[in-house]
């Protein structure tokens, strides 16, 4: 079976714990300067990173979890990161700064999609389209397509627009579009293992970062699937698809949406093996960058990159990887409504920064 981001690419064709650790000197510095805005400090540590938790069938991929094992030790130095994710109302200052045209936004050559007919050679992304009836969860075609004018303006096709949200993530971003805005604001995407640290906000071994019951006190704590998927989110926890930043309570480190809303971009790319191969290796990994390039078996020829979080669309019904350790993957040229980012910086980076004001 094909996995959604096979789905993701291809529709063109068809339609078109933290144990914290002495601190470096730049470590130090930046963590006693004032906080670059809009972000907090992530003070680096040691921790057990991947997820113990094996399922069978994860959106739609049988054993999709296990990429997330084995557990695994990992140490990350201390950094800044974006307390939300990015925003509409940041990006547009990004685009009015560089005129920036995202990857949704340019026209699909014969040479990127060689064989793909030039009548399906539009520009567009790839929109929750759901059903109005109970579907079997065997093909995801019945609630995914590709939406000719979807973009980041236009997040669900040329008759939807941002106004009044300014303040939700921005969607429909490939990765180049958050490498290049991150590459802007003096920042950086987040390596995966940072990523998670900063998730578990301290905590060590939990199921989601608040712990492992998903609904503590009969309170919802991340923006997620409730109803029947795909055909029904009755917005249980207060939202019925996407939400604003910051609606619900922060982690440890004070990060909201560390779970749920929107699927987040890391820099690492993409192998099922790469924890296998980490270890192997054994012992501690020091701020582990990623393999060195993308493979997934299912897709040998579609780069990917490493994906975190999950999503608004994240049921145990269908796919549950809101769970803290689990991993996602997405196909580089390609944005979807269900997926945004956010940015780090790292010490050495504002402490620099600090010094020469």
């Amino acid at each position: 079976m094909k996995t959604e981001s096979s789905f993701f690419h291809l529709i063109l064709f068809g339609a078109l714990a933290a144990l914290p650790t002495n601190a470096g000197p730049s470590t130090a510095a930046a963590k006693h300067s004032p906080a670059p805005e809009g972000m907090v400090w992530i003070p680096g540590g040691e921790f057990s990173m991947g997820s113990s938790v094996e399922a069978e069938a994860i959106c739609g991929s049988p054993g999709v979890t296990r990429d997330a094992q084995p557990v695994h030790r990992v140490y990350v130095d201390g950094f800044w990161m974006d307390k939300t994710e990015v925003t509409n109302e940041q990006f547009e200052k990004f685009v009015k700064a560089t005129k920036y045209i995202t990857v949704a936004e340019r026209t699909p050559t014969a040479a990127e999609f060689p064989g793909a007919p030039p009548e399906n050679l539009v520009a567009g992304s790839v929109v929750f389209t759901p059903p109005d009836h109970p579907v079997p969860l065997d093909n995801f075609y019945q609630w995914w397509s590709y939406v000719k004018g979807a973009n980041w303006r236009h997040p669900l096709g040329p008759d939807s627009d941002l106004k009044g949200k300014e303040n939700y993530p921005v969607v429909q971003i490939a990765y180049e579009d958050a490498a290049a805005y991150a590459k802007w604001a003096g920042k950086r995407l987040p390596t995966e293992a940072e990523w998670e640290f900063a998730a578990r906000g301290g905590l060590e071994g939990k199921l989601y970062w608040w712990g492992n019951d998903l609904k503590p006190g009969g309170k919802w704590m991340a923006n997620i699937f409730e109803g029947h998927f795909p055909d029904k989110d009755t917005g249980e926890d207060g939202f019925a698809g996407i939400a604003p930043v910051a609606q619900f309570p922060t982690n440890g480190y004070g990060l909201y949406d560390m779970a749920g809303n929107v699927w987040e971009w890391c820099s690492d790319w993409y192998r099922p093996d790469y924890y296998a191969q980490l270890a192997r290796v054994g012992g501690v990994a020091r701020n582990p960058q990623g393999p060195p390039s993308s493979f997934d078996p299912s897709e040998p020829t579609q780069p990917k990159r490493v994906m975190r979080g999950g999503s608004f669309l994240c049921t145990d019904q269908y796919c549950t990887r809101y769970m803290v350790g689990t991993r996602g993957k997405g196909e580089i040229s390609t944005g979807s409504n269900h997926l945004g980012f956010r940015c780090v910086r790292s010490a050495a980076t504002t402490a620099t920064a600090s010094t020469q004001k």
